[in-house]
């Protein structure tokens, strides 16, 4: 689970027709946006370390605006998003992207300096549904395998999943956020999110 959780967050986000690809590709936003993350990582690591909050805010700022947390969400809780009421929803969205925040930016910069190699896209204009496929080096060991599920939404491509040695985010929370929601109800589950999250917050 270690490595898994690992993997997920050195990745570095961090990320229809002919047209969706005068658009952007996907790999191209990817690598891009992995790109910016790391320059600011490396030139602003004294700063992060003094203040580690900083990098939540590069994770904003550069990263999340490419996720869907609304689809992941709702692919998170599967049925129970659907009897979930819009209030419930929103609390669940905005906790669950706060949780991968957290989880995502204390890691991150343990693998700033790890370089992250992009595979062949597999697709063809066509798609609007791809997978951007990376691998990340692991000094003295074999490289992580990451792939990135992305789909296109309007003009931009948004990544709505991330596996890791073939192990799905969005799988594996949905399974313990199951559990917790069958013993206590999608509330309590919302509750136990808000107070990990502020606790992270002043860790």
């Amino acid at each position: 689970m270690k490595r898994w959780v690992s993997g997920v967050l050195c990745s570095v986000w961090l990320a229809g027709s002919g047209a969706a690809w005068a658009i952007q590709s996907p790999q191209v936003l990817v690598q891009q946006t992995a790109d910016q993350m790391l320059s600011k990582l490396r030139a602003e690591r004294q700063v992060i370390e003094q203040h580690p909050g900083r990098i939540y805010d590069l994770v904003n700022e550069i990263v999340l605006s490419h996720f869907d947390f609304e689809r992941m969400s709702s692919w998170v809780l599967g049925k129970y998003w659907r009897s979930a009421t819009p209030d419930q929803r929103k609390r669940f969205v905005e906790e669950f992207r706060n949780l991968l925040v957290r989880t995502y930016a204390k890691s991150l910069s343990s693998y700033q300096d790890n370089k992250i190699s992009y595979l062949p896209l597999r697709s063809t204009p066509q798609d609007t549904d791809v997978k951007v496929r990376t691998e990340v080096d692991q000094p003295g060991g074999f490289p992580i395998p990451i792939d990135y599920s992305l789909y296109l939404k309007g003009d931009e491509w948004k990544v709505y999943d991330v596996t890791i040695d073939g192990v799905s985010l969005v799988t594996n929370y949905r399974t313990t956020f199951a559990n917790q929601i069958r013993q206590d109800g999608l509330d309590k589950l919302i509750v136990t999110l808000a107070d990990r999250n502020k606790q992270d917050n002043v860790q």
